[in-house]
C-alpha cells in the first residue's frame, strides 16, 4: 500500500467510499437530468458524463479491491437522493433545461467537495494520482455545465 504508516487501509477505504457515494449521486443525477433535457447536445453529453461517473466509480472500487477491500457495494447519499427529488418536482412544475442545468451544476460542487476532501489526504501516490486525473475531469464537466447553465438564462 503505502511507505507512509500514518495512512491505514481503513483510511483509504472511508475516503474512496465517500467519493465513490458522490460519484453514484452524480451517475444517477447525469442520468436522471439527460433524459429529461430539451436539448439534444446537452442530453448526449450528460448521458456520456452518468458513464464516465460509473467508469470513475469503478477505477476506485478496482482500488478498494487490491487493497483487500471486497465488499465494496456502495449507494449515494441522502442529500444526492433528495437533491434529484427536489430537481424532478422543480422541472414537474414547469422548470426547463435551466433549472436541470442548476442543479446539475450544485451536484457537481458537491462531488468536486468530496474529491478536494480527500485530495487533501496523504494518500499513496497512485490512488492521488488516479483521484487527480479524475478530479481534472469533474473540474472540466462542472465548468461546460456552468457554461451551459449561463447560456440557457
Amino acid at each position: 500500500m503505502s511507505n507512509n504508516p500514518t495512512i491505514t487501509v481503513h483510511d483509504v477505504d472511508s475516503t474512496l467510499r465517500s467519493v465513490i457515494e458522490r460519484l453514484i449521486d452524480g451517475q444517477e443525477g447525469f442520468q436522471k437530468t439527460g433524459e429529461a433535457l430539451k436539448d439534444e447536445t446537452l442530453k448526449h453529453y450528460f448521458l456520456a458524463e452518468s458513464l464516465k461517473r460509473a467508469s470513475f466509480r469503478g477505477e476506485l472500487e478496482e482500488v478498494l479491491h487490491q487493497e483487500g477491500i471486497r465488499d465494496v457495494k456502495e449507494g449515494g447519499t441522502t442529500s444526492g437522493a433528495l437533491h434529484r427529488t427536489w430537481a424532478k418536482l422543480k422541472v414537474d412544475l414547469g422548470g426547463g433545461d435551466h433549472t436541470l442545468l442548476v442543479t446539475a451544476e450544485q451536484g457537481e460542487d458537491e462531488l468536486k467537495g468530496a474529491y478536494k476532501e480527500a485530495l487533501e489526504k496523504e494518500l499513496p501516490f497512485p490512488i492521488r494520482q488516479l483521484l487527480t486525473t479524475q478530479f481534472a475531469h469533474i473540474q472540466t464537466t462542472h465548468d461546460y455545465v456552468k457554461a451551459a447553465r449561463d447560456r440557457s438564462a
